[in-house]
């Protein structure tokens, strides 16, 4: 890949890839696509399936046209590769110039003051010498570190508990006011990226930086040329958490954290504040408590009867308004104890904000639960009309790219969602021959989703194509109840019939090392849920069957998705036709998407929902999938998998 030369012909069309790599019709196709929008300051939805090459597509444009671009991706792994990877081998294939900034949230970076305060701060209990370990080696790493990104770190695992101490957030960073200002690694990390032609960001950053003027990307955007979002179907979530409100019980016990460790440094005397501290901290605890299990979205109507929760409420606001209280009272203390004073107060006011207001018309409160958090949240209904303020605050070019953004090639729901009615359009199909590579295969009499046996009915049917296929598979479940229900199911038939397949279930361990544990042993099984519906990339025979249990419709209980189709069917609108059933057809394209990574590439995906078959509009949902032969004979699945065709 090192010897790929890309150049621009001078009527600027793109010409053809030589030595080593070349570039497939569609990948040219697209790249032309981008570089005319580029040139227009227009907006391009460019949907380009499995094995395009979309990187190098808007790579090369990216580089060639010149100007400032922001490149922003749907993660941070993402992030790193390309600009580790894809962006180093395009740069030196295309000889241009350009400079490269790599641009993360502020909680990717030590923060000096906080480090120190952690070093200083006798009364933090590590419970264990891994932790007193781990404090060390980020000292040490802080002092040589020219960037302090925390990923150049690997001895500290990325989810360690010292994180969270001697990193910042955008409530407790002291800003201008920080005695290490000048040594900032986050400050840094901006003026690279200022300075630089290409900044990779990632869609949260860029929805929280440049939407709420936080992390520097405010003095970015004015002076870009270009904004490319790869992944671009994540969009639409990510648009709507940002643009929306939420205050949670971490920043709560955050808050509670710092104002203790401040309180012991900087106001020794003052024995009220502590006391405050522990009050609203118990609060806090408490009002998660009234909410029993994870994982739970309710709507604020229904949250608001459950018992103790609204008293619980107010008590946590009277302590908090206290605690408002001596804070300001001791602020000219210390800087630190300022910012804990502001932090707490602005926590207050949005607290306040969500219990008190009447339904805003256009958004939905809500409450949501995790293992140790509550968040009370507001969500806009839609996020296209604020969205489209931003593509017509200045003039660039803005790219949409994605291998899922389209229905049957129909951009509309995306256009809807996005505020993007003037945007063109292109859809790229892959370059893949998935008539021969793949077979969809969906099994004979299984009940309807709803009923209490399915789960169990479909591991039955897998079973057979499991066999067929010695393991080498993905099972991808639309809930975690249901992946942990297909686990201890699939556990029980391997070890009766003496199938010899590791079972690997995700939460085992990370992403990636679960990944690395499948591929090394070349016949597992994998059961995931929405963690491996996306972003994974498994070439070979270690991957040759996707098991999908269900059409990954979201459940109507959601709260905002309920006021997103009462919305629309009040307007007089078809909310599943137009929403949710576009919304199920992109997921599953990106579950499927997971079967056919390269042309050497053979498997089968068995989707057992019989309402692709027995529902109008299951004929909607595979014409949107890859062209494969589809078959409800297990005999032609078994077939395929002893090298016949179909």
């Amino acid at each position: 890949m090192s010897d790929l030369v890309t150049i621009f012909s001078e009527n600027g069309l793109l010409a053809r890839t030589i030595s080593g790599y070349r570039a497939r019709p569609q990948q040219l196709e697209m790249a032309q696509a981008i570089a005319d929008t580029i040139t227009r300051h227009g907006v391009l939805l460019a949907e380009a399936g499995t094995g395009t090459g979309k990187t190098f597509a808007y790579l090369a444009p990216a580089l060639l046209m010149g100007g400032k671009v922001i490149l922003s991706t749907g993660t941070k792994t993402l992030q790193d590769q390309l600009f580790n990877r894809d962006i180093p081998t395009m740069r030196a294939a295309l000889k241009v110039p350009v400079t490269v900034a790599l641009l993360k949230g502020r909680t990717n970076y030590i923060c000096h003051y906080h480090l120190e305060r952690t070093l200083q701060a006798t009364h933090l209990s590590f419970t264990s010498r891994e932790e007193v370990s781990h404090l060390g080696l980020i000292e040490r790493y802080a002092k040589t570190s020219q960037h302090g990104d925390k990923s150049g770190l690997s001895k500290v695992p990325e989810n360690a508990p010292i994180w969270q101490h001697v990193t910042s957030t955008r409530d407790n960073c002291l800003g201008s006011e920080c005695p290490h200002y000048k040594q900032c690694f986050v400050m840094e990390a901006r003026k690279y990226a200022l300075a630089a032609d290409i900044v990779v960001v990632n869609h949260h950053l860029f929805f929280a930086d440049v939407m709420l003027r936080d992390e520097g990307l405010s003095e970015l955007l004015p002076a870009c040329n270009t904004v490319i979002f790869d992944e671009a179907h994540q969009l639409p979530e990510v648009a709507s958490l940002f643009f929306g409100e939420s205050v949670s019980t971490s920043q709560l016990l955050e808050l509670a954290r710092d104002a203790e460790a401040e309180a012991l440094l900087n106001a020794k005397d003052f024995v009220p504040l502590p006391e405050a501290v522990a009050a609203m901290e118990k609060a806090t605890r408490d009002l998660r408590l009234t909410i029993a299990g994870e994982n739970i979205r309710l709507p604020s109507a229904t949250v608001m009867q459950t018992p103790g929760f609204k008293d619980t409420l107010v008590i946590l606001q009277d302590k908090l308004t206290l605690l408002v209280s001596l804070l300001e009272n001791q602020a000219v203390r210390s800087q630190g104890l300022e910012n804990c004073w502001r932090r707490a107060a602005t926590i207050l006011a949005n607290i306040k904000h969500w219990h008190e207001q009447i339904e805003n018309e256009g958004y939905v409160r809500w409450v949501e639960t995790f293992s140790h958090t509550l968040q009370l949240n507001a969500t806009p209904l839609s996020v296209a009309e604020i969205f489209n303020k931003q593509l017509n605050a200045s003039l660039r070019a803005w790219i949409f790219t994605s291998a899922t953004l389209a229905v049957k090639n129909d951009f509309s729901h995306y256009r809807q969602a996005m505020g993007l009615a003037a945007a063109q359009s292109i859809s790229l199909s892959s370059p893949f021959d998935f008539s021969h590579q793949a077979l969809l295969y969906v099994p004979t009499h299984l009940p309807n989703p709803n009923d209490r046996s399915y789960t169990e009915c479909a591991v039955k049917a897998a079973l057979p194509v499991l066999r067929a296929s010695r393991g080498r598979a993905f099972f991808l479940c639309t809930s975690l109840r249901a992946m942990q229900q297909v686990y201890a199911l699939l556990q029980a038939r391997l070890a009766y019939e003496q199938l010899d397949f590791p079972l690997l279930l995700q939460g085992q361990g990370s992403r990636t090392a679960m990944l690395e544990r499948f591929r090394e042993a070349g016949n597992a099984i994998l059961i995931g849920s929405q963690s491996f519906w996306e972003g994974i990339d498994v070439r070979g025979e270690a991957l040759s069957l996707v098991i999908i249990d269900k059409l990954p419709f979201a459940s109507p209980d959601d709260p905002v998705l309920s006021a997103r189709i009462e919305k629309i069917n009040k307007e007089g609108r078809n909310a599943f036709m137009e929403y949710q059933l576009p919304r199920a057809i992109i997921n599953l394209k990106q579950g499927a998407g997971r079967l056919i990574r390269d042309e050497h590439d053979r498997g089968v995906l068995m989707i057992c929902d019989p309402r692709l078959i027995s529902q109008s509009y299951g004929k909607r949902i595979w014409q949107s999938l890859p062209p494969m032969k589809r078959t409800r004979n297990l005999t032609d699945v078994e077939h395929f998998f002893a090298g016949n065709k179909p």
